[in-house]
């Protein structure tokens, strides 16, 4: 029989944080807004100095990235995103470059600290135990190291299964909250979003265990497997497109190599109906990060098909994936894990989808990255390049035979600068090399 909980307000669980502590806050929707803002007002009042704030990507406003809490609280992010990004390009916060996978052995191996962890949960079962719901993540290694652990209760957290389930004696201080869980909303794709997805699509087969990112390219080709069948999902995040999928039997995961038959993920970012679709579902196992992400787990799926979208990418292959240049946009993220993820796994194929352009109708395919752009994915990694004007497989190929795929795929306008440089780079005998 589980002992009744005894909470103190927002303000009062604060006060556990000292000047100097680091502190990881639980991830997306799972962001724990009401300690956030007792946080900051704490820093208002000048009690605590040189705190250190840690998360993946979170929903929601972030207000520890205000100038005014200069010398107060420093950001650091695993991961780079819309909320942080002015302040990590203007320097009042910062990025730690570090795989998906990996950011849970950041505080495992002590090579950040974890003073105090804020987390949300949902109310606690007969047993004592909670659930982490949409944001596993890192955050279980965080409760793990932790000197102190802060979880708002929250009803809204849904009571997802796998290695979100925590017991209470896990928690030091605890929190009452009922603000419903921050949704997600994508835009519909676009004519070049749905080439793009009718691509992909046409690369997958019946069978494959899936992993794709979030946006407009991934529902966009999600869109288009309604004829597939038995397909899986091991990820590190899924929205609302697999839904729709699951309810017409067309994703059951009969075809695992691992986890038969389950939705394997380690965060969620999308509707309410998404949180609804996990709570109290034994068909989800949310699960650690260092799971979910470890590339030789991945690959134990057959036809790990993984779609991940790009920055930039240039005429060698090389995949810029978090940086405009020297100006930091999202982060490395798992797109590392899951290309050598899948082309470790039998049938496998990693692919890299973007745009040929930008908004403005810039080239995203370029003879060489943006100077300071950073190579998340090498070109010894790449397989799969995927744009609206099709699909072009690039392992195997020499650095003539890829400028010439990749040029196949780029847009149209842009496709004599390309060939151009690619003749100034490689010489006169470019323009005699066929495929």
């Amino acid at each position: 029989m589980r002992k009744p909980i005894h909470f103190v307000t927002a303000d009062e669980a604060v006060q556990a944080v000292k000047s100097g502590d680091h502190v990881h806050l639980s991830s997306v929707a799972s962001a724990p807004k009401v300690l956030i803002e007792a946080l900051c007002r704490r820093g208002e009042s000048g009690e605590i100095r040189n705190v250190r704030i840690h998360h993946l990507h979170t929903e929601g406003e972030a207000p520890y990235t205000d100038p005014k809490f200069e010398g107060i609280f420093f950001h650091q992010a695993f991961f780079v995103g819309a909320n942080v990004r002015k302040s990590v390009q203007s320097g009042y916060s910062d990025y730690i470059p570090v795989l998906l996978s990996e950011t849970q052995k950041l505080y495992r191996c002590g090579a950040l600290p974890c003073d105090v962890a804020m987390i949300q949960v949902c109310p606690p079962d007969k047993h004592g135990f909670v659930s982490l719901g949409t944001s596993v993540d890192a955050t279980l290694a965080a409760i793990e190291c932790a000197k102190t652990v802060i979880a708002v209760v929250n009803p809204h957290v849904p009571r997802a299964w796998g290695q979100a389930m925590i017991p209470m004696d896990m928690i030091d201080i605890f929190v009452e909250d009922d603000t419903p869980l921050m949704p997600a909303h994508f835009s519909e794709p676009d004519e070049v979003e749905t080439a793009i997805g009718r691509h992909c699509a046409a690369l997958i087969e019946d069978g494959a265990c899936l992993q794709m990112g979030i946006g407009a390219i991934p529902n966009a080709v999600l869109a288009q497997l309604g004829g597939h069948r038995h397909l899986g999902i091991h990820t590190e995040m899924f929205a609302d497109g697999v839904l729709s999928l699951v309810e017409k039997g067309v994703i059951d995961g009969s075809n695992k190599g691992i986890d038969k038959g389950k939705l394997v993920s380690t965060f969620l970012m999308g509707s309410q109906k998404c949180y609804d679709f996990i709570d109290d579902n034994p068909m989800v196992a949310m699960m650690d990060v260092g799971y979910t992400n470890d590339p030789y787990m991945i690959a134990k799926n057959p036809k790990t098909t993984a779609i991940n979208s790009a920055l930039q990418v240039d005429l060698t292959g090389q995949v810029c994936a978090d940086s405009l240049g020297t100006k930091f946009y999202s982060g490395t993220g798992g797109q590392v894990d899951f290309v050598y993820g899948a082309s470790l796994s039998e049938g496998g194929k990693a692919i890299i989808a973007m745009p040929s352009c930008t908004k403005k109708g810039e080239s995203k395919i370029s003879p060489v990255l943006l100077q300071g752009a950073g190579v998340v994915t090498s070109r010894a990694h790449i397989h799969w390049f995927v744009t609206e004007y099709g699909a072009v497989d690039l392992y195997g190929k020499s650095l003539q035979e890829r400028a010439k795929l990749v040029i196949s795929v780029a847009h149209p306008d842009h496709r004599e600068m390309l060939e151009k440089a690619a003749y100034e780079r490689f010489g006169p005998h470019y323009m005699h090399f066929s495929l």
